[in-house]
């Protein structure tokens, strides 16, 4: 289970290094990975991008649907409202995350889309989650427009 978060952790670091947000994911499936991702709403200029739903695809190109409610999901970051939403459609089994979402969070910070479909656990490696956003803001996001730039760009 460890393992699990600690490569989302790992990917979203990627993910950072590479200017998206930096948020990841792994689905597991009995025990194995089956599918990792990162956002890719940066590099696609596709704001439904999220890790979860570009996991989501990669697995249904060779699996069928029914696979995912056998899956659990290890995230850096609570899902928001639209991947809690997908996450329940889906059937998923269980989600762990890291940091909670204050801002968007489906899993239980701003609306609980999980509550009677699914088990959710957060604040599974919480701090580590959070130094990744912090580090990735903290250089300033080279993506984002200049006017909503909170600090210039770290070279």
């Amino acid at each position: 289970m460890e393992a699990f978060m600690r490569r989302a952790l790992e990917l979203a670091r990627h993910s950072s290094s590479q200017g998206e947000i930096p948020v990841a994911c792994v689905f597991v499936h009995n025990g194995q990975a089956l599918a990792e991702a990162w956002n890719m709403t940066n590099e696609t200029k596709n704001a439904t991008k999220h890790c979860e739903i570009v996991a989501i695809d990669e697995i249904l190109k060779t699996h069928p649907p029914s696979i995912l409610q056998e899956c659990e999901l290890y995230v850096t970051c609570e899902p928001c409202i639209m991947c809690a939403s997908a996450l329940e459609i889906i059937g998923i089994k269980k989600v762990y995350f890291g940091c909670y979402n204050e801002r968007f969070g489906g899993n239980g910070s701003i609306l609980s889309v999980h509550e009677g479909k699914y088990e959710s656990v957060g604040g599974f490696f919480a701090e580590e989650a959070i130094k990744i956003f912090k580090d990735f803001y903290e250089r300033g996001n080279p993506n984002a427009p200049p006017e909503k730039r909170h600090r210039p760009v770290a070279e």
